[in-house]
């Protein structure tokens, strides 16, 4: 009984997944006529203001201010607000970078509130209430725009119907490790193909919270920043788009940023978009359902916000399928298990194919980021779950790296990694039962599970190691905050 309802559970999960995989072939189907946009700078360039929000990041900040003030735009047309809700010293930091750049003639101002309402959407919701300028162009702290950002996108803005333009997310040392790698590959798989594909068919796309340029008027019109979900950036999107205006997306004009550096610093992102992604879903999936445009736009949108809703059903196959005993339907659940795998693989592995990276590379990395989203599915699992539960939550800012230090990773020490290894465990013995059982394909998809979890555990691992260390020497402590590489650096590097 245990071995049928397990398959039927199975069978559910890889049929979900199989939906899913039937969007990103089709994604690479249209992807071989997508096109990247250019946009001639206009003879006439308007004023844009410039939207740093920060929050306790002393690593990254200078870094971000200097990065803005030197943008290469007129500086009579340039305007930059650093949205600081800082109470650590990254305050003295801001007070001290702005100082210096006004005296060179740069329109730079710091503006603080005495409250955090509404985290990110908040700040940038108060700024906007002193933005006089038709542009606004926003970038997190971790990103490092370069000097002619702005110059190669404000041409977008000559159509009217123009309400925001994403330039492509690069990543600050992707190569550095194994981890960093399969997160860059995740990320290249949404900049390079999907947002692409979405643009030249006509589809809702998105503004990712960061990269991008907005029409002032474009947001105002469509109600402004909002706090009720965590990805503010994603509902105002959709908002906007609802409301008639359009979105450009510039995959040839490049930011780079940095990626996550440890597993506790990925899942403190991730969770934020899962659990951000679904609330999202439920405020907006009515009204996109109710509006006046094409059937093509609504499923496309549809799926888009219910991608993270498949994170249970990864989790749930994961569980399960130890338990299942797939000789009754062998070849069906074989086919079923190659075409998911094979489709994902290939899904990032032209992405990869797009950045012109080397074959073997290329190959390798497919494989990394479908081995770590396996492993991340307990994770997001419960980040999803959580976003359908009304009340917004607590905004996680990802903790930043920066010049060398180790930005507020010792705040939470988390066991998770005990869960994921025990899942990491059951999933390697599923394997070896099923490999006697003669089910090749099945012990292959328990074996992305293992691997996945044995990975994600395994670096958690190491960390909570590390940071035990740090609290009983003070010396490694010091030596840790002055930018030696960590001991969690070194083996996430041999890891990866």
């Amino acid at each position: 009984m245990l071995s049928q309802g397990a398959l039927v559970a199975s069978l559910f999960a890889l049929g979900w997944l199989a939906a899913l995989a039937l969007h990103r072939a089709w994604l690479l189907a249209r992807f071989r006529r997508a096109r990247p946009r250019a946009f001639p700078e206009p003879v006439d360039l308007p004023a844009v203001t410039v939207q740093l929000p920060l929050y306790n990041e002393p690593s990254v900040a200078s870094r971000a201010i200097e990065a803005l003030a030197t943008l290469d735009y007129p500086k009579d047309k340039l305007r930059i607000q650093v949205l600081d809700d800082s109470d650590d010293d990254t305050r003295s930091t801001v007070d001290r970078d702005v100082a210096r750049w006004r005296a060179s003639g740069v329109q730079v101002d710091a503006l603080r509130r005495t409250h955090r309402a509404g985290f990110k959407a908040g700040a940038l919701a108060e700024g906007l209430a002193q933005v006089r300028t038709p542009l606004i162009a926003i970038f997190d702290a971790d990103f490092v725009p370069p000097p002619g950002f702005l110059r190669s996108l404000i041409g977008a803005f000559e159509d009217p119907r123009v309400g925001m333009v994403q330039a492509r997310w690069e990543h600050l040392e992707r190569d550095a490790t194994l981890f960093l790698r399969a997160q860059a590959t995740l990320l290249d798989g949404h900049f390079v193909i999907t947002h692409a594909v979405r643009r030249s068919e006509g589809r809702f796309t998105h503004f990712n919270g960061t990269a991008g340029i907005w029409r002032t008027q474009a947001i105002a019109s469509s109600g402004g920043w909002a706090g009720d979900t965590l990805t503010e950036d994603l509902d105002l999107s959709y908002r906007a788009q609802l409301a008639g205006w359009r979105f450009e997306y510039a995959a040839e004009v490049t930011v780079p940023a940095e990626l996550p550096p440890t597993i506790p610093a990925f899942k403190t992102q991730q969770r934020r978009w899962s659990r951000g992604t679904v609330q999202a879903a439920r405020k907006l999936l009515p009204s996109i359902w109710r509006a006046r445009i094409p059937f093509a736009s609504k499923l496309e949108s549809t799926i888009h916000l219910a991608t993270h809703g498949a994170h249970p059903a990864v989790l749930l196959l994961g569980v399960l399928a130890p338990f299942a005993d797939v000789r009754q339907l062998e070849h069906g659940v074989a086919a079923l298990v190659v075409s998911v795998l094979s489709v994902l693989w290939l899904f990032y592995e032209r992405a990869q194919a797009a950045l012109g990276r080397p074959w073997l590379r290329r190959a390798q990395d497919a494989a990394l980021a479908i081995v770590l989203g396996a492993g991340m599915s307990a994770t997001l699992s419960l980040a999803a779950l959580r976003g359908l539960v009304p009340g917004t939550g607590i905004f996680e800012r990802t903790p930043k790296r920066g010049r060398g230090s180790r930005d507020g990773e010792t705040a939470r020490l988390e066991v998770s990694f005990l869960v994921e290894l025990l899942l990491a465990a059951h999933a390697a013995y599923g394997a070896w039962l099923a490999l006697g059982a003669g089910a090749w394909t099945w012990a292959l998809l328990l074996a992305v599970y293992a691997l996945g979890f044995g990975w994600v555990g395994t670096l958690a691992l190491s960390v909570a190691v590390e940071r035990r260390m740090r609290s009983d020497s003070p010396t490694t402590c010091e030596r840790t905050s002055t930018g030696t590489a960590s001991s969690s650096s070194r083996s996430t590097a041999t890891a990866r």
